[in-house]
């Protein structure tokens, strides 16, 4: 794998994220978890080449992420991973060793986990979690269409520290 900067990652975040997905992992201690995710976007915040990204209050991945400073964000080949994406997606870190299962070789940069598999991975600092509650909705559909379970999502926003491409 060979360091980008964010000016050479010229991959459409809709395309990317929304119809191919991504990984989100962290390491808490001595559990490291990652999960799938299809809601988030890239962009520029505080002068900073920034990761936005939700994850939901029952997820293990957020209790990690909330007791860390960084985490990544992986992209794979969504034909050749989508069977991995998708049970990355459907069952816990809490219940089992997902990457142990997955597959995937599981690598660390310094504390933060991510893949060799992965076609390119966005290694993140922690700027900002801020809970995203039906009093924040300006749509009021949103809460019934999205949250008839009340198990709302926490939007993360992780400085780009270093991205590597395949």
């Amino acid at each position: 794998m060979k360091e980008i900067t964010a000016l050479d990652f010229i991959h459409s975040p809709f395309s990317l994220i929304g119809n191919e997905w991504m990984l989100i992992s962290a390491k808490q201690g001595n559990r490291t978890n990652s999960m799938t995710a299809s809601w988030g976007g890239l962009g520029v915040m505080w002068n900073k080449n920034v990761v936005y990204t939700v994850i939901r209050d029952s997820r293990f991945t957020k209790q990690l992420i909330d007791h860390t400073d960084t985490f990544s964000i992986s992209f794979f080949d969504h034909e050749e991973y989508q069977k991995m994406y998708q049970y990355m997606g459907a069952v816990s870190g809490r219940d089992e060793d997902k990457i142990s299962k997955s597959g995937l070789s599981l690598l660390y940069d310094g504390e933060t986990p991510y893949f060799g598999e992965a076609e390119y991975t966005m290694f993140c600092r922690k700027l900002c979690c801020s809970p995203i509650r039906p009093e924040s909705f300006a749509v009021e559909s949103i809460g019934p269409s999205f949250y008839g379970d009340k198990d709302y999502h926490n939007l993360y926003i992780g400085e780009i520290l270093k991205i590597m491409s395949k």
